[in-house]
């Protein structure tokens, strides 16, 4: 049985089209970019819309979703799941799942957003289970 333990987290490096983002995981939110034009959400962070090319907006996410995808990486130094989260306003992040038994995890999953700090005290935005 594997278990959630983390490791070290590299801290992200905020870029000006990204810092509202970190800003507001400090704050314990994940935010989102929505098109003011199409309404799309989009995720990574970017000025302009992909979908229709429009102006967005940061919007406040619900930080629920589930599995897509996932891989347990039990030949590492410190053993971890990473995974494809579809959120529930639709885009897909990649992300790792924490504090959870490994082999309990799977596709179609609910998980919730939780944050976890980097090596500089970063909050970066991870999943757990649900339920």
């Amino acid at each position: 049985m594997m278990s959630a333990t983390q490791g070290k987290i590299a801290a992200p490096v905020p870029n000006v089209e990204t810092q509202a983002y970190w800003d507001g995981a400090n704050a314990g939110k994940l935010l989102l970019k929505k098109c003011r034009s199409c309404g799309q959400h989009h995720f990574y962070p970017r000025a302009l819309c992909p979908f229709c090319y429009g102006e967005t907006d940061w919007v406040e996410a619900k930080g629920t979703g589930e599995i897509y995808s996932f891989s347990v990486m039990r030949r590492a130094q410190v053993p971890y799941a990473i995974a494809w989260v579809s959120l529930a306003e639709g885009p897909a992040i990649m992300t790792n799942i924490v504090n959870c038994d490994f082999d309990k995890i799977r596709i179609g999953q609910r998980v919730k957003v939780t944050f976890v700090p980097a090596e500089n005290g970063q909050r970066v935005q991870m999943f757990e289970p649900a339920d």
